[in-house]
């Protein structure tokens, strides 16, 4: 695959994580667990982009402390901390890039299909789902930042984490 595409994808899909993990990491302790539980929007975030990035979605499992409860959505049975989600999301930002460095031609063309077929893409696709579900939360989380604390952290252009 062309070395290229995927220095591009990857530099746009890791920003999407910065932002999100600039979002997390701005949002001062008196507003992580209110009514508008700012951390649940975070953790259904990363939860997600978890599972987009396991090519095999029927055995898909979060690492522990967490659970499926966003599949049967449900709160979790605890409210998770910052740190948690940080370093969830440190494994997803690996998780994708270990992904991303291993595309070829052939795997783009694979398909990712999650247990019950009502989601049937590419695995080029599913990447792209992926990076706006990512982008969407984040851009939520700011929103929530500025209408609580009236600051956002900024916009990042490409990513510098572990470029291909």
């Amino acid at each position: 695959m062309n070395h290229s595409i995927k220095e591009s994808t990857w530099k746009q899909f890791g920003a999407g994580i910065d932002m999100l993990e600039n979002a997390i990491m701005a949002c001062p302790s008196e507003h992580w667990n209110t009514d508008k539980k700012f951390w649940h929007s975070a953790y259904h975030c990363l939860f997600f982009l978890d599972y987009y990035l396991t090519m095999e979605p029927a055995g898909f499992w979060p690492p522990p402390p967490f659970t499926l409860s966003e599949f049967e959505d449900a709160m979790p049975e605890r409210v998770y901390t910052k740190e948690e989600l940080i370093t969830y999301l440190q494994f997803n930002r690996n998780k994708c890039h270990q992904l991303i460095t291993g595309l070829t031609e052939e795997k783009l063309s694979d398909r990712w299909i999650n247990e019950s077929g009502t989601m049937n893409y590419s695995v080029f696709e599913i990447l792209l789902y992926n990076m706006r579900h990512v982008q969407h939360h984040a851009a939520q989380l700011n929103l929530l930042l500025r209408q609580t604390i009236h600051d956002a952290p900024g916009w990042i252009f490409q990513t510098n984490n572990g470029l291909i």
